[in-house]
């Protein structure tokens, strides 16, 4: 529950670790470009707590969702090479590999297309139009923004995924809370008992004002996980953070997601003409 800003259901969260030895939690990414610290570092914390809490976490490397959703160019070639130096950077920060199976969409659609694309237009066929693009910011999209035919797949695939890799537990973004929430309802559909319990983990906001998600797209907001110390010092130095205001300081909540779950501790040193150490 520390990993959830939001928890759909409690209750039915514990009824899953009362019977279930050991829960699937699924995760994803849609390799894009560069790795900020919200995918690098804070999946790695939350991937090693549901490891340490028992569940098996399967991390869907959307190279397919990368394609529809235009990324790269739409070139699936490097939009692999992109998902690979990802997994790479998720080894090197630590995360526990030993409870995680890396999936690629690609690779697991084509091998269980029968079981998979099924499911697909079935979720298509129990929505109508507007449903689906209400989701559609899962892509990073606005719900009024002009979408190709093959975004409009985007959400139905996604719900599908939760199903197709027989998910407990979505653990993803607050940002991808319609789409699971589209699975619970798809549950009522067809009316299946157990729905995916739906954890949302907190979005890390970019450094300026306002920003309530750090994005790659303003390289100048987000710390990447290749900057080098004084890129990172920069960019700190300029963040939005006035004095004695908590709510929405981005330097307090990197302390707060990031500092505190890593070191379990905080340090401020002030300069001697500052009034000294502290």
């Amino acid at each position: 529950m520390s990993i959830g800003e939001e928890c759909i259901q409690p209750d039915e969260l514990k009824r899953l670790l009362q019977n279930k030895p050991v829960p699937i939690c699924y995760d994803g990414f849609e390799p894009s470009g560069r790795m900020h610290i919200a995918q690098g570092v804070v999946k790695t914390i939350n991937v090693n707590k549901m490891i340490r809490a028992g569940c098996k976490v399967k991390i869907w490397i959307a190279d397919w969702f990368a394609q529809l959703n235009n990324k790269m160019g739409g070139d699936l070639k490097k939009i692999q090479t992109v998902g690979r130096y990802m997994i790479e950077i998720w080894k090197a920060a630590g995360m526990n590999l030993d409870g995680v199976e890396f999936l690629w969409s690609s690779e697991e659609i084509n091998r269980r297309a029968n079981e998979y694309w099924p499911l697909v237009m079935d979720i298509g066929r129990k929505n109508n139009i507007k449903r689906i693009t209400r989701c559609c910011t899962i892509m990073g999209r606005s719900d009024n923004e002009e979408l190709t035919a093959a975004q409009i797949f985007y959400p139905c695939m996604q719900c599908a995924d939760i199903f197709f890799l027989k998910a407990d537990i979505c653990q993803l973004g607050m940002d991808q809370r319609k789409v699971n929430m589209l699975a619970r309802e798809y549950c009522d559909d067809i009316k299946r008992k157990n729905k995916p319990i739906i954890l949302s983990h907190h979005m890390l906001p970019g450094f300026k004002e306002g920003q309530e998600k750090m994005s790659k797209s303003d390289p100048t907001s987000a710390i990447f996980m290749e900057d080098d110390e004084a890129q990172v010092n920069l960019k700190i130095k300029q963040a939005f953070c006035p004095p004695k205001i908590v709510d929405k300081n981005p330097c307090l909540e990197y302390i707060q997601y990031i500092v505190f779950p890593w070191f379990d501790k905080f340090e401020v040193v002030r300069k001697e003409n500052n009034g000294g150490h502290f």
